[in-house]
């Protein structure tokens, strides 16, 4: 790395915050912007874009003026635990409904933990389950299974 950047974890957070932003202001192009009172399907993610890459020119910026530490050691395992939940979260939604796929996604998830402890993550798992069911079912009243059709 080179020696003027001298806080590499601020240095690459703002470099995934720039990238993530520009894409999202790239992509919004396409679309109508409208106005603040009539918004577009641009005007949202343009306006996140835009703000999304201010904080990671600040953090780009802020990395070449502050001492900081190295980045840490790169964890593939955890990360694939955890896209896995999310894509397996994805699919069980519609097909095994609400509280299977919350249990699901909780576990996976945790398991990338080196302090996983089945029954805590068990606890945590119906503990999401629950609230999950409560806000998005009863309150919110979204037409969301609870459980799907895999349980019929």
């Amino acid at each position: 790395m080179p020696t003027f950047i001298r806080h590499p974890k601020d240095f690459w957070t703002g470099i995934i915050f720039l990238f993530f932003g520009l894409g999202a202001v790239i992509i919004g192009m396409d679309y109508e912007m409208g106005t603040a009172g009539r918004m577009g399907p641009a005007y949202f993610p343009t306006v996140l874009g835009v703000m999304l890459s201010l904080i990671g020119g600040i953090a780009v910026v802020r990395s070449f003026l502050r001492e900081g530490e190295a980045v840490g050691k790169f964890h593939l395992k955890n990360i694939v635990l955890i896209l896995a939940a999310v894509i397996l979260f994805g699919f069980l939604i519609r097909r095994a409904g609400l509280v299977p796929a919350a249990l699901a996604i909780v576990m996976l998830s945790a398991f990338a933990s080196p302090k996983f402890r089945w029954a805590q993550a068990a606890v945590l798992a119906a503990g999401l389950a629950i609230f999950a069911y409560v806000v998005f079912v009863k309150l919110l009243g979204l037409p969301m299974p609870v459980f799907g059709s895999w349980f019929e």
